[in-house]
């Protein structure tokens, strides 16, 4: 589906744009450089109105005299205007300009002059405060004058609603840069926007006509749905196309309402708010959903509403899982899909992160999870790097279907895109790639075949490469793998300090006759009276110490069942009740002695064995193999004894698109650099001796 706008109005468009925005050479002084957009882009919507309806003005102000005093007048005067707006004042810049001793009173007459919808549009950029410190700096005269001069004309019959929008996103990108914001967070190159439109509509079937309903939860100006209709219309013109779209950013907000008003669309359905917080679509479904929100972005202002909202469960749209606080581009895919209608399909531009970010059962795998095993995955193109404006790195278009075709069941595409682009002559920011109509139709047909392990284009230079995986090739199984604890006991000099400084802290001096072994009483005893139970608990540490002593050596006993059967055989151990050496585990006075070593005993508890935490290991099995063949193979030969915490088994999903596309490139030969390496020697060694040759 060739572009011929795109392709035709670029330059012209830049230049128009580039016009606009020299008007702020007048606002130098009284306005920061940064704040140049604050009057140049509501004068810009202003002046787009203004002359979408210089021709019906007389009408309208006719229609005026004769419906002021109805209750209800709106009908009738966008009738007489031809738009769902209209103005009533007596003023257009034309006459503004004539007196230009009550400039600011006229002006501010014939923008009171407005409907309520463009009213609710001038709102949004807080105009009125622009007015008055363009007032005050005497500026406001010669903007208008500007505005008003034959370059500055907007009016529908030069100007179209595509070219206008190519000019508000170049003033918006320009204002963007000089507020130090981020440009690419307000708008997609069209080059874009025509790839994930074309990969929408490339097998849709509009020829039935009726409506059609297109949704953009981060609108930005609503150059995306603007294109969708377009796109559609070029299909079938007798269809008709209802836009929806939400933003949160003022300015954008307005320009896309103002832009949908002069398309002829329901400027109602452009809704202002934060999608994630305050979704102003509740309940709505939509037939193509079509976006590219914000990634890299926290979503830590609108944590309360979506944590609110997941713990609804399926009532929510958040109910598979939240992403990690730092990004949430996640979660605009979440609302796309709470509002895709059945046989919906929507396109959305992420980041690399939503493809592998996040471990098994994690939010981001979960949410994976719930679309693949759901089957709404359809494909996922990876594009170039430097095709945006305010980042280089590489950007993916998710295309999610809930009603694939039989042949696409149960499967996936990935389309490898990264080289199916063409360097720009000059960069706009980081954007240095564009998709030009040969490489978007590649990357449509390379969709549309669905083929696997199929090069679309010259792999010598502008190509893209489709690969086609199963919905389980993306999962898999992270088995938690245990070992088993095993301690030996060390009975050394060290360890015995270590018992000794600890007894003391239980207010037992082994080194001491508080106590003798015959449990006489002392003289201290006589000031500080101790009952027969705390006497004989001293009695059983000492004792217990003692025996400890006697069993010293500097090798470690690796089985503790030894040492508990010399503990019971000393002498110091006498009686019928035996002091066993797991004694006063209570105190942890055993644990001073015992240390994890291979060479020991496995340590078991109710007859099982107590894994060891500091060799536990986890494993990803796939989903399409079987888990304890995997073990066998992959465990158990180099560790024996090792076995699978069933408990601690999760699924996850996983999409390594660049492990899918790497291919291996072999090292440059040693001889060949060892070759090239002995040319440049010999080629300085005959520049050196030419140049000193001369010299002598």
């Amino acid at each position: 589906m060739p572009n011929d706008k795109f392709s035709i109005v670029g330059t012209n468009i830049a230049e128009k744009a580039t016009m606009i925005w020299n008007v702020a050479d007048m606002l130098r002084g009284p306005f920061k450089p940064h704040e140049y957009g604050l009057v140049i882009l509501p004068m810009t919507v202003v002046k787009r109105f203004h002359d979408c309806l210089l021709p019906t003005h007389d009408a309208v102000l006719a229609e005026y005299e004769k419906v002021k005093h109805f209750a209800v007048k709106d009908g009738f005067l966008t009738k007489a205007s031809g738009y769902q707006f209209y103005n009533i004042s007596k003023f257009t810049f034309d006459s503004l300009l004539t007196d230009p001793e009550n400039i600011e009173a006229n002006f501010r007459d014939y923008l009171a002059g407005f409907s309520a919808n463009v009213q609710d549009v001038l709102a949004k950029f807080d105009f009125d405060t622009v007015i008055r410190r363009m007032v005050e700096s005497n500026t406001l005269y010669l903007v208008i004058r500007e505005f008003n001069s034959p370059k500055g004309y907007l009016g529908p019959d030069r100007i179209t609603a595509v070219d206008c929008g190519y000019i508000f996103e170049d003033l918006v990108r320009r204002f963007s840069e000089s507020f130090g914001e981020e440009a690419g967070a307000h708008f997609t190159s069209r080059d874009v926007v025509y790839l994930m439109t074309d990969l929408l509509l490339s097998d849709a079937d509009l020829s039935r006509g009726g409506n059609v309903t297109v949704y953009d939860m981060a609108m930005g100006t609503s150059q995306m749905l603007s294109c969708m209709e377009e796109r559609i219309h070029e299909l079938n013109a007798e269809i008709g196309v209802t836009c929806f779209g939400q933003e949160f950013n003022p300015s954008t907000f307005a320009i896309a309402k103002a832009d949908m008003m002069i398309r002829g669309g329901d400027p109602n359905n452009m809704r202002f708010g934060d999608t994630l917080s305050e979704d102003q679509f509740s309940g709505y479904t939509f037939q193509y959903i079509i976006s590219n929100p914000p990634f890299g972005i926290d979503w830590k202002r609108e944590q309360k509403a979506v944590e609110a909202e997941n713990a609804k469960g399926e009532l929510g749209r958040f109910a598979p899982g939240l992403p990690k606080i730092s990004d949430g581009q996640q979660l605009f895919v979440l609302n796309g899909l709470a509002k895709l209608a059945h046989g919906g399909k929507m396109a959305i531009i992420q980041n690399g992160s939503p493809l592998f970010s996040g471990d098994a059962g994690s939010g981001p795998s979960e949410i994976r999870r719930y679309i693949l095993e759901n089957d709404w995955l359809d494909a996922i193109v990876q594009m170039s790097t430097d095709m945006f404006m305010n980042t280089g790195i590489s950007t993916y278009i998710w295309v999610l279907n809930k009603d694939k075709p039989a042949h696409r069941m149960g499967k996936v595409q990935l389309i490898d895109a990264s080289h199916c682009c063409e360097a720009r002559r000059k960069s706009i920011g980081t954007k240095r790639n564009d998709v030009t109509d040969f490489c978007r139709e590649l990357i449509v047909r390379a969709y549309g075949e669905f083929k696997d392990d199929a090069i679309y284009g010259d792999k010598a230079g502008v190509y893209c490469q489709s690969k086609i995986f199963d919905n389980e090739t993306f999962g898999y199984r992270k088995i938690t793998v245990e070992r088993p604890l095993r301690q030996a006991a060390f009975i050394n000099d060290e360890t015995l300090d270590l018992t000794k400084s600890f007894l003391r802290q239980h207010q037992v001096d082994v080194d001491s006759n508080i106590i003798d072994l015959g449990g006489q009483i002392t003289e201290r005893e006589v000031t500080m009276p101790r009952t027969t139970g705390e006497i004989g608990a001293e009695l059983n540490l000492r004792r217990y110490y003692q025996i400890l002593l006697s069993l010293k050596r500097e090798e470690p006993y690796t089985s503790i069942s030894e040492v508990e059967k010399l503990f019971n055989a000393r002498p110091l151990n006498p009686g019928t009740k035996l002091m066993r050496f797991s004694s006063f585990n209570s105190i942890s006075l055993p644990e001073l002695l015992l240390k994890t070593d291979p060479r020991g005993e496995i340590v078991a508890k109710r007859g099982k064995p107590v894994a060891d935490a500091d060799l536990r290991d986890t494993e990803n099995v796939p989903l399409t193999e079987d888990v304890e063949s995997y073990f066998k193979r992959e465990v158990l030969p180099y560790a024996p004894d090792a076995w699978i915490d069933e408990k601690k088994t999760k699924v996850g999903y996983e999409i390594p698109m660049t492990r899918y596309f790497y291919e291996y490139q072999a090292p440059e030969k040693t001889e060949d650099i060892m070759a090239r390496i002995t040319a440049l020697e010999q080629e300085i060694s005959a520049s050196l001796q030419a140049l000193f040759h001369k010299e002598g």
